[in-house]
C-alpha cells in the first residue's frame, strides 16, 4: 500500500516538509495532521482509503519529525509557524479550500488553522484533542504544575530531560509504550520516575498493528530524535501568548470530533469525554457533530482504522454535496 503514495520535499514557510500523498490532484484536497510520537505513516490507512473514494490526500511530515526540516529551538514550534506550514502547503497545491483532520498535536495545529485562517478550511475533523477556551489568568506550565513533576507534559518542558530519558530504551521499545499505551489517566508518573519508565510494553502486539509497522516509526526517529517533537510542548506558554487576541472566539467551520471512550485524559470528573459531550464544548464549537468511538484509546486512526475512515469520508462527503 505505501508503495503507491507518493512522498516528496515541499518548501512551506522557510523549510523543507517531506509530504506523502495519494490520489488525483484535481479532486478535492484532504489535508491530514500527525500528533505526538507519530509520522505522516499513522494515517496509512486513510490515505489509501479517502484516496480511493475521490479525495486527493496529502499528509506531511509536521516540522521536527522524521524527513522534514527540525528547526533546533522550541521558539520555532509555536502555533504560528505550524499553521503557516500549513498554509504554504495549501498554497504549494493551489488550494483555496481544504478539508482538514488532525490528530493529538495535528489537532491542535487543525484548530488553530480554523482560528486563525477560516477562509482557508471546508471542514475539520478532530481526534482525540478538542478545542478548549484559553484561561485568561493561567499559563499551561501554571495549570500543569499541579499535577505534580509526574505529568508528561512538564517532564517533557526541560529540554534534554525527555530526551535522556528516551535514550534509556531501544527506539522500538519506545515507540511501543507510546503507541500500545491503553491507560487513560493524564498520565501522570510516580514521583521519581520518568513517565517513558512508567508506560509498559504489553506481552502481545494488538491485531491493529504489525511489529513491522512499529519499526517504520522506530527507524524515522532513530534517525531524527525526538527534540524537535519534544518542542511542540515546549512552546505551549508562548502559544498562550500568541493566542490572546482570539480571547472568547468561537470555531465557525463545520467540525466533527472523534475519540475513543478510553483516550489519555478520560478517567474522572474532569475527562474528556464528559467536557465534549458538555455544553461548553458546543458553546465554543457551535457548528459540531461529536462521535465516541468503544473501546477506542489514543491512537484511534490506527488502531479503529475503518470506523474513522468512514467518519471522515462520510463528514467530508456531506460537505462536498453542500459546496459543488
Amino acid at each position: 500500500m505505501t508503495s503507491e503514495v507518493r512522498e516528496k520535499k515541499i518548501k512551506t514557510n522557510g523549510i523543507w516538509l517531506n509530504v506523502a500523498d495519494k490520489g488525483d490532484e484535481g479532486e478535492p484536497l484532504v489535508l491530514l495532521l500527525h500528533g505526538f510520537p507519530e509520522t505522516w505513516f499513522s494515517w496509512r490507512h486513510q490515505i489509501d482509503f479517502l484516496s480511493s473514494h475521490g479525495y486527493h490526500v496529502v499528509a506531511p511530515d509536521l516540522r521536527g519529525y522524521a524527513d522534514s526540516d527540525s528547526p533546533p529551538t522550541h521558539e520555532s514550534y509555536t502555533v504560528s509557524h505550524l499553521v503557516a506550514d500549513v498554509i504554504g502547503l495549501l498554497d504549494h497545491y493551489g488550494t483555496a479550500q481544504a478539508f482538514v483532520a488532525g490528530h493529538d498535536w495535528g489537532a491542535i495545529i487543525g484548530w488553530s488553522l480554523c482560528l486563525f485562517r477560516p477562509d482557508r478550511v471546508k471542514g475539520f475533523v478532530s481526534l482525540s484533542v478538542p478545542y478548549s477556551p484559553r484561561d485568561p489568568n493561567l499559563k499551561p506550565s501554571d495549570l500543569f504544575k499541579s499535577f505534580g513533576d509526574g505529568l508528561y507534559i512538564t517532564q517533557f518542558q526541560e529540554p534534554g530531560r525527555a530526551e535522556a530519558a528516551f535514550a534509556k530504551h531501544d527506539c522500538l521499545t519506545v515507540m511501543k509504550k507510546f503507541l500500545l499505551t491503553t491507560r487513560s489517566d493524564f498520565w501522570v508518573a510516580p514521583p521519581n520516575t520518568e513517565i517513558i519508565d512508567d508506560l509498559e510494553v504489553p506481552s502481545t502486539l494488538p491485531d491493529w498493528i504489525t511489529e513491522e509497522e512499529i519499526q517504520v516509526y522506530a527507524d524515522k526517529f532513530q534517525k531524527s530524535g525526538f527534540t524537535g517533537p519534544l518542542n511542540y510542548y515546549r512552546a505551549m506558554d508562548l502559544n498562550w501568548e500568541i493566542l490572546a487576541p482570539w480571547q472568547g472566539y468561537k470555531i465557525v467551520i463545520p467540525t466533527k470530533f472523534i475519540a475513543g471512550d478510553k483516550d489519555i485524559g478520560n478517567e474522572g470528573a474532569n475527562g474528556t469525554i464528559k467536557y465534549v459531550k458538555g455544553e461548553m464544548f458546543k458553546s465554543i464549537v457551535p457548528n459540531l457533530e461529536v462521535v465516541v468511538i468503544e473501546d477506542g484509546h489514543h491512537f484511534i486512526q490506527q488502531e479503529k482504522s475503518e470506523r474513522v475512515s468512514q467518519e471522515i469520508l462520510s463528514f467530508f462527503n456531506k460537505l462536498r454535496n453542500i459546496t459543488e
